[in-house]
């Protein structure tokens, strides 16, 4: 407008005046504003039009560059969708003669559920079992590399390998890839050697063997029901209620949690699993 001002010609001649092809409006001779007007009307006109996607003036520029004519809507360019990660509830619990594994089902990006019947525990080996939570990107990847690496083991000692083998191999790629991974793990399964056993390997890299063992966003509100109901020298059905009803509240009070309850027993004798709506 500064410009355009500095350009005008004096008040006497506007009646008849143009800038730049902007002609004032007839009956509006000696109105300055109105020349201003429409000559803001003419610029508005020879400048290019927004491509389509593109932010009004005065809005929050987007996150990332948008092609003309971009089907997505505002919100899913300012603020894209986070990463596909199991905010989850897992347990599992060692009984005379195997492991007790149960997970939800509830696979989640941000708010929205992504998967309400996904598949977070496992099979790393025929007897070994492994619970999920984090980055379902992650975890995937890590199982896979072990997956590969344990049955080269197995091929290689002639018999299967030992749940304490398949979780130190869990331990050493998510300590070293610590700052790069967000994975929270429970392996359980049975061996000849120490029977049924489980390991938590929380994020860090951690390798904790202990008999009950609980993970993911909503483990934490179940904390104290876990302390109250646990004891040692369950038996597998024992196991099996103890755990359903873990979860079950679990799933009832975080929001990341949902679904299905997912179990799976690992004994000598083979394997159970077992779904719960």
């Amino acid at each position: 407008q500064a410009a355009i001002w500095a350009q005008a010609p004096p008040s006497s001649t506007w009646a008849s005046c143009s800038l730049r092809g902007v002609t004032c409006p007839s009956g509006q001779a000696g109105q300055p504003l109105a020349f201003v007007a429409a000559a803001r009307r003419a610029t508005m006109m020879m400048m290019p039009p927004l491509p389509c996607g593109s932010p009004e003036e005065g809005e929050q520029p987007f996150a990332r560059h948008v092609e003309p004519g971009c089907p997505y809507r505002a919100d899913d360019v300012m603020a894209p969708e986070q990463a596909v990660s199991t905010g989850t509830t897992i347990m599992a619990v060692e009984f005379d003669g195997g492991v007790v594994l149960c997970a939800d089902s509830r696979t989640s990006t941000g708010d929205y559920v992504a998967n309400r019947a996904s598949r977070k525990i496992s099979k790393v080996h025929d007897r070994i079992f492994v619970c999920r939570s984090g980055s379902a990107a992650d975890t995937q990847a890590l199982t896979g590399f072990v997956i590969n690496y344990l049955g080269q083991h197995s091929i290689e000692i002639g018999k299967p390998p030992a749940v304490n083998t398949c979780a130190n191999l869990f331990q050493i790629m998510a300590y070293n890839n610590k700052d790069n991974l967000m994975a929270g793990l429970i392996v359980a399964g049975w061996d000849e050697k120490k029977g049924g056993q489980v390991y938590s390997i929380p994020l860090g890299g951690t390798r904790l063997r202990i008999p009950c063992v609980a993970g993911g966003s909503g483990s934490m509100y179940i904390t104290g029901l876990i302390d109250s109901m646990y004891r040692e020298g369950m038996t597998k059905a024992e196991c099996l209620q103890f755990v359903r009803k873990c979860v079950a509240h679990a799933m009832a009070l975080d929001g990341s949690s949902g679904g299905l309850i997912r179990t799976v027993v690992v004994t000598k004798d083979g394997i159970e699993e077992d779904t719960i709506q």
